[in-house]
């Protein structure tokens, strides 16, 4: 018998579900049978908000925006910034308790690299991985495959390029908070996400806070450009 699809997205801050797997997510809305839970470890509450942006929790809304809202949201409450100090086995435990009740098919989350090398991204990230191993292995459906959000080593090296035609600094990957690539040939899955491409771009501008960063010379058209691919790493 066939399993619906369903997908746990496992991140640390209300800001990083909305890059890596939204559109993958958006391409699902009309399968009557399809199951999101979203799991959210921090608030957000030590990131940047822009200035002159009168943004708060209340106020942000990217699901909404991206047209496919989670069936189960859980926030586990722990403090931004602070999630590498959490001890391992109960954040683990959280994690393990959400997956034995679910089974979702996918599971994503962050790899070992965190994306930007940001402390809580690893901590949830190596959390889930060992979270969704002790899972599988209680006999049951679902928990197929886990997956680990990446940056194509040759998007890196492009987007570094043109950051240099402009005058700004490189991203470095040996310094926290910035981009850290993945070399092309150990993508394993890449969703074509162009025709849901503007939704995800809706989504993202829900981010009001993190205005700056999401601030791209060559406008929409780039951004949808960018947000059309959703490269994945098989864990």
């Amino acid at each position: 018998m066939n399993e619906p699809h369903s997908i746990a997205v496992i991140v640390a801050h209300p800001d990083d579900d909305a890059y890596a797997c939204a559109g993958s997510i958006a391409l699902h809305e009309a399968d009557p049978g399809f199951r999101f839970i979203l799991v959210i470890a921090t608030d957000g509450g030590a990131g940047m908000i822009a200035d002159g942006i009168p943004a708060t929790a209340a106020t942000l809304g990217a699901w909404q925006a991206h047209g496919r809202v989670p069936d189960r949201h859980e926030w586990l409450d722990y403090a931004d910034g602070r999630l590498h100090l959490v001890d391992a086995g109960e954040l683990e435990q959280r994690v393990r308790r959400i997956l034995l009740e679910e089974r979702p098919q996918v599971v994503a989350t962050f790899g070992p690299d965190g994306i930007t090398g940001h402390r809580d991204h690893i901590a949830i990230g190596r959390a889930v991985d060992a979270a969704f191993h002790q899972a599988r292995a209680v006999p049951g459906p679902g928990l197929r495959r886990l997956v680990h959000g990446a940056l194509r080593e040759s998007t890196f090296h492009r987007w570094n390029a043109s950051r240099m035609r402009r005058g700004l600094p490189r991203f470095n990957p040996a310094v926290e908070y910035q981009l850290r690539p993945v070399p092309d040939e150990k993508i394993d899955i890449e969703a074509d996400t162009t025709q849901v491409a503007e939704r995800i771009l809706a989504g993202l501008r829900e981010h009001r806070s993190q205005r700056p960063v999401l601030t791209y010379p060559g406008g929409d058209a780039d951004w949808q450009r960018i947000v059309g691919r959703e490269p994945a790493v098989l864990a």
